[in-house]
């Protein structure tokens, strides 16, 4: 190397040393969360991305405080595959199992993703004393309920997203009502995945609404992981005169569906209660503006663009800036806050000690990218709320004009639901 090469590299090393500083957290023993999520599909992809944007967040600004130190946060991803067709449970859970006794994680955050994965995985973060705060997926009510029946052996399980029973008791059923108030609409055609969130949450939507006078045709139609032709349904779903569609499916296939709803012409408004596909920023290019008016139910605010807190926009324009696009779906903004919810609860403990970070986690009380976030005491279940200033608010969407448009809760909406044009208005 001549000299004119040696100084160019002593300036750059220099220069290095200028901008980024030496940070004594960043020289300590990392704590490191474990993360089994399912990475080839939108939620467990997102979540990754988000934990990983919190973290990089917290070690930017020091780290984490415990006791007298501070320490960065590290991250360990292990793909459970449990939303793949035909993946059995047991892989999920021994992914889990390998993140607590190989890789040696601290916590856990972000999955199984699917519901009956974490069910299964329960037992397991009891027996090691291992806290899980789950943020994408595992929408069944079980989870909290089987927490709330044995409090003691499962106060190591937490859950920082919505469930089934609200979003279809405080947010669908709501958000339903005021279609039938604003367009007349009353004949309800529900189509589910055959799998545990969807089949319950089908089946409690199908008995709330026939209740509340609704016309509900049929039972819900049931679609097995990773079908690909629903013209069927959708014939049936227009012979019956459907007015609205209820999609309940986490799988991407969900797009081929809107595709064919659009070149059918179904004159039924097709609401995602839970719908990959639709949910993600580059739908609307995928489909070629197809699936314009589905709505989506993305679970928690800032999983799309809208001002539910003062730090809702921050996130969706950190992570746009990080990723080169908004936040994707369900499981991103509550992937980020679990991070962050984490960080204050270990601070508040002072410790990493798993009983003195369990009692910290359930007094959690703080204000987050989609709400106030605190913890149900028997259930460690996130609290919701239809107003953000209360608890944790869930967004609903539409896509309109190539935007995804959040149209409820009023509290936190910027635009009004619009029906297809080939819709008679009532």
């Amino acid at each position: 190397m001549n000299s004119r090469a040696k100084m160019l590299a002593f300036l750059a090393t220099l220069l290095a040393l200028v901008i980024l500083p030496f940070s004594p957290a960043l020289a300590q023993k990392p704590i490191v969360i474990g993360c089994p999520l399912a990475t080839a599909f939108l939620y467990g992809w997102d979540a990754e991305r988000a934990i990983k944007l919190a973290v990089e967040e917290i070690n930017a600004a020091g780290g984490v405080k415990v006791g007298a130190e501070k320490r960065p946060f590290a991250v360990e991803v292990i793909d459970t595959r449990d939303l793949e067709p035909g993946v059995p449970v047991t892989e999920a859970l021994l992914g889990v199992e390998r993140l607590i006794l190989e890789k040696k994680v601290d916590y856990i955050v972000g999955g199984p993703v699917r519901s009956e994965a974490a069910l299964a995985a329960m037992p397991l973060l009891s027996k090691h004393k291992m806290i899980s705060i789950l943020t994408t997926g595992v929408l069944t009510p079980k989870y909290h309920e089987t927490v709330a029946g044995d409090p003691e052996k499962f106060k190591y399980c937490f859950r920082i997203t919505g469930e089934a029973g609200w979003m279809v008791k405080g947010e669908i059923i709501p958000c339903l009502d005021a279609i039938q108030k604003d367009f007349g609409l009353n004949r309800l055609f529900i189509l589910v995945q055959d799998v545990a969130h969807a089949r319950a949450g089908g089946g409690i939507l199908a008995k709330a609404m026939a209740a509340k006078g609704w016309t509900v045709l049929g039972e819900p139609v049931v679609f097995p992981t990773g079908t690909t032709d629903f013209s069927m349904a959708l014939l049936e779903a227009k012979k019956q005169n459907a007015q609205v569609m209820i999609i309940w499916m986490d799988m991407p296939e969900t797009a081929i569906l809107l595709k064919q709803w659009h070149d059918m012409k179904v004159p039924a408004l097709p609401f995602g209660t839970i719908i990959a596909a639709a949910e993600q920023p580059g739908f609307w290019k995928a489909t070629d503006g197809k699936g314009e008016f589905c709505l989506a139910n993305v679970v928690n605010a800032g999983n799309a663009p809208s001002r539910a807190t003062e730090w809702t926009m921050k996130f969706v324009e950190a992570y746009q800036k990080k990723y080169s696009l908004e936040p994707e779906g369900y499981g991103t903004s509550s992937s980020y806050m679990a991070v962050y919810v984490l960080k204050d609860a270990i601070e508040r403990a002072g410790s990493l000690d798993s009983d003195k970070v369990v009692d910290a986690l359930k007094t959690t009380d703080m204000m987050g990218v989609y709400g106030r976030i605190k913890f149900d005491p028997k259930s460690n279940q996130i609290i919701p709320s239809l107003d953000p200033a209360e608890g944790a608010v869930g967004t609903i969407f539409q896509w309109q004009a190539g935007k995804r448009v959040v149209v409820f809760p009023p509290k936190i909406a910027v635009g009004k639901i619009l029906l297809p044009p080939w819709m008679e208005k009532k």
